[in-house]
């Protein structure tokens, strides 16, 4: 799980020591913008609920709560001072303001179903609620779009691990949530990249 910088173990161990607070928190960090192991949190809360350490309607509630308020926070954080900062990055890399710009558009173009199925990938539920921001995205939308990812996403793994934890490992279990976001992070790329391609040829047949 990309950006992962805690533990299997120590998320674990937090988990069970600090419970329902412990799984709001890092969900919340996590959908804000940092690279906290949100997905990790959420499928340990519900492992745990399986194992009957946790109640499963208190883990979904701390999950679908945290990720709810953790990408309002990033949303608002990217609509007050994030373009600014965006581009002092990209002065820094030498990325010209007319590609950040492109950037924005698009995303702004798909911005309800990057709010929504970005739930489902690693880097993109980091940053949705930001670029969203960013991208002044109308909040309405985005407070719609944000909730009924939340939902879903946290019904999904809170559920998977509750079950299916019962009768795997919580690291195999890990493993294949992983899988299914590295694939997800290649779809999405590629849907991208052909995109870029489609759009730049229409362009050039009407110059």
């Amino acid at each position: 799980m990309a950006l992962e910088v805690l533990s299997l173990e120590f998320v674990q161990r937090l988990a069970e020591e600090y419970g329902y607070g412990a799984v709001f928190t890092g969900v919340l960090l996590e959908n804000t913008g940092m690279p906290i192991p949100g997905e990790t949190i959420t499928l340990v809360g519900g492992f745990l609920a399986g194992s009957d350490d946790l109640k499963y309607r208190w883990v979904l509630l701390s999950v679908i709560a945290g990720a709810i308020a953790g990408d309002n926070f990033g949303y608002w954080l990217g609509r007050w001072g994030g373009w600014p900062l965006l581009r002092r990055l990209g002065n820094w890399f030498n990325i010209p303001e007319e590609r950040l710009e492109q950037a924005r558009d698009q995303f702004s173009n798909n911005a309800m179903q990057a709010v929504f199925l970005g739930r489902f990938v690693t880097l993109l539920r980091i940053f949705a609620g930001p670029l969203a921001g960013i991208a002044e995205m109308p909040y309405e939308k985005f407070l719609l779009c944000n909730a009924a990812g939340a939902v879903v996403w946290a019904t999904s793994l809170v559920s998977l691990a509750y079950f299916v934890g019962r009768l795997v490992s919580l690291e195999q279990l890990l493993l294949w949530v992983s899988q299914f976001g590295v694939l997800a992070l290649v779809a999405m790329g590629v849907w991208g990249l052909a995109y870029l391609i489609l759009n730049r040829g229409q362009t050039e047949s009407k110059a």
